[in-house]
């Protein structure tokens, strides 16, 4: 799809992310989608860490497409059927292999198996490939040239880009544990420009390992000029100048 100049960007966005997997709310996505267009004079690129099939990378997306400014960066696990195994408490976690070695996930906050039984079970009996998933939602979409999704971790992201490597904005939706969310927050941050948008799903709402992260880290902290809860779920710092 393209962008339509006369047609709202809100049902835009509605109706590219309709059929997506996936739990983030339009508004949240619109939230994001204005983020990304309102900082284009900052330059630099836009980044996703938790991904899933492409919901919110495809209204980070149609920002990037709209100015012409930028990529998309989407780094999640990307987790396959077999890569998910289920702990003794009922829950799920998951330990996938990649080159560098295994990388386990939701260890600390864990998925709930009704949560896992409704949601995400029945996406792998449609492909047990999530990877697969989210490029045939980007390139269903036209968006394969401007986003860019990458198989690992926010460690090994780093390591492997360049090291003037800078976004404008940054989008947490990974792993909700504190430990895993503080240490994508102190990594992240060091690589978003002034004036860049620091963004996080699922704030306030239902984890506590997300809003510790985000009470000790962010809110106080001098680093950031702006801190505030935009939507239900939805909270977003933005990086003072140096």
């Amino acid at each position: 799809m393209r962008t339509e100049t006369s047609r709202p960007i809100w049902s835009q966005i509605e109706a590219a992310v309709k059929d997506v997997p996936g739990w983030s709310p339009a508004d949240q996505l619109y939230s994001l989608f204005t983020l990304a267009v309102s900082s284009t004079h900052l330059g630099a690129d836009l980044l996703e860490v938790g991904s899933w099939c492409g919901r919110s990378a495809v209204a980070l997306g149609l920002a990037a497409r709209l100015t012409g400014r930028g990529a998309v960066h989407c780094i999640d696990l990307f987790p396959e059927r077999d890569d998910w195994y289920h702990n003794e408490d009922g829950t799920f976690s998951l330990r996938v292999s990649l080159q560098g070695g295994a990388v386990s996930a939701y260890t600390g906050q864990r998925v709930w198996a009704e949560a896992f039984e409704r949601d995400i079970r029945p996406l792998y009996a449609k492909n047990p490939s999530l990877f697969d998933m989210f490029r045939d939602t980007i390139a269903a979409r036209g968006l394969s040239p401007v986003v860019k999704p990458f198989r690992g971790t926010v460690e090994t992201f780093l390591a492997a880009a360049p090291k003037d490597f800078r976004c404008r904005l940054a989008f947490l939706d990974g792993d909700h544990g504190y430990e895993a969310v503080c240490s994508d927050i102190t990594r992240v941050s060091a690589h978003l420009v002034p004036g860049g948008w620091l963004c996080f799903d699922d704030a306030f709402s239902t984890y506590e390992g997300v809003d510790r992260a985000i009470r000790e880290l962010v809110m106080g902290n001098r680093a950031f000029d702006f801190t505030q809860q935009m939507t239900r779920k939805f909270f977003v710092a933005r990086k003072a100048a140096a």
